[in-house]
């Protein structure tokens, strides 16, 4: 079980990965650069801390499925995966909304992006994490 969980989490972690780079880097790039105030400098970027936070995030989830969750398969994969965004995805988007003075296409991106990653994540170990 222990090499399908990791297997999943790295799955998890290219999907992760590559959506990220279509919601910050292409979706909401103009958005974070109408408010430079709130980030660092992309020099001051911290890369590798952001892969490794994915990375650890990528192997819990897909642990949290495989040693939690019963009668695994892809339909209870994406509903766990869209499960786990909502409650990510309304903390992170909405949450931070509430105090951080974001565009509202910030949080609501947020936390929809999240429930759609999380959503194709929880398909991956749904096919990856079986007994």
């Amino acid at each position: 079980m222990i090499k399908r969980i990791v297997l999943g989490g790295l799955a998890v972690f290219v999907a992760w990965s590559v959506l990220d780079f279509v919601i910050h880097g292409l979706i909401l790039r103009s958005a974070y650069m109408s408010t430079p105030e709130l980030w660092r400098p992309e020099a001051e970027m911290r890369t590798i801390l952001m892969y490794v936070t994915v990375l650890l995030a990528s192997l819990a989830f897909s642990g949290l499925y495989g040693w939690f969750v019963r009668n695994k398969g892809v339909g209870t994969g994406i509903k766990f995966g869209l499960l786990y965004g909502f409650a990510v995805g309304i903390g992170m988007g909405y949450g931070s909304f509430s105090v951080m003075p974001l565009p509202y296409i910030i949080a609501f991106t947020w936390c929809w992006g999240t429930v759609i990653e999380c959503g194709v994540a929880g398909y991956l170990v749904g096919l990856i994490v079986r007994e």
